[in-house]
C-alpha cells in the first residue's frame, strides 16, 4: 500500500505542474492535471461515439497519458528541441514498486505507440483538450491561438476526432450557455 499511496501523491502533485506552452502563447493557463481532466472527459466521449473502442483501456490512457510529467515537467514545443527526457526510465521509476505497475507503464507505453485505436482516440482527446482551450482564449479575444489551432487540428489522428475538432472551430465557446440572446438582458 506503501507504494500506491505514493503513486497518488505522484499524481496528485500534477495539480501543481503548469501546462508550459501557455507562456509562449502568452495568455491562458491549465496545470496538467486540468488538461488530464478534460482529456479523459473527452476520452469518455469517445467511448459513447466509437462503440468499437475499448472504453476502459481508452479512458485509463487519457487519465495516465501525461503522468510521467510528475516526474518530467511538462515540456513545450521550444524546450524539447534543447531538452531530452527519458520516459522509459520515468515509467519505470514510477512503476516499479506497484502491484499494477506493469498495466501502467503498457497503457503509456501504448499511447506513446500510438498505433492502436485507443491509443490514437487518447492522443486525438489529448489535442482536442488544447483545442478547446484555445479556442475559448480566442472567443475572449486573445490573438495568439489563432497561429496555434491550425498546428494542433492537423495532429489530429482519427476521423472523428478531425469531424469534432472542426465542429469545436465552428463553435462558439459560449453557446452552450448563451442560447437565446435575449438572455443578454439579464446579464
Amino acid at each position: 500500500m506503501k507504494a500506491i499511496a505514493n503513486l497518488l501523491f505522484e499524481a496528485r502533485i500534477l495539480k501543481n505542474i503548469p501546462r508550459s506552452g501557455f507562456h509562449f502563447l502568452g495568455s491562458g493557463s491549465e496545470s496538467v492535471a486540468d488538461h488530464s481532466f478534460v482529456a479523459s472527459f473527452i476520452g469518455f466521449v469517445f467511448s459513447q461515439i466509437v462503440p468499437e473502442a475499448n472504453a476502459l483501456k481508452l479512458l485509463q490512457m487519457c487519465l495516465i497519458h501525461d503522468l510521467t510529467e510528475a516526474r518530467t515537467g511538462d515540456l513545450n514545443y521550444v524546450q524539447k528541441k534543447y531538452l531530452s527526457v527519458d520516459e522509459s526510465q520515468a515509467i519505470a521509476d514510477l512503476t516499479e514498486n506497484l502491484p499494477f505497475g506493469q498495466a501502467v507503464g503498457d497503457l503509456i507505453e501504448e499511447f506513446n505507440a500510438a498505433k492502436t485505436l485507443e491509443a490514437q482516440l487518447a492522443h486525438d482527446a489529448d489535442q482536442l483538450a488544447l483545442i478547446l482551450e484555445l479556442k475559448a482564449l480566442h472567443d475572449t479575444g486573445s490573438n495568439g491561438p489563432e497561429g496555434w489551432l491550425p498546428h494542433v487540428v492537423h495532429r489530429m489522428k482519427t476521423s472523428v476526432g478531425k469531424s469534432l475538432a472542426k465542429e469545436i472551430l465552428n463553435t462558439a465557446s459560449d453557446e452552450w450557455w448563451f442560447t437565446e440572446k435575449a438572455d443578454a438582458d439579464d446579464l
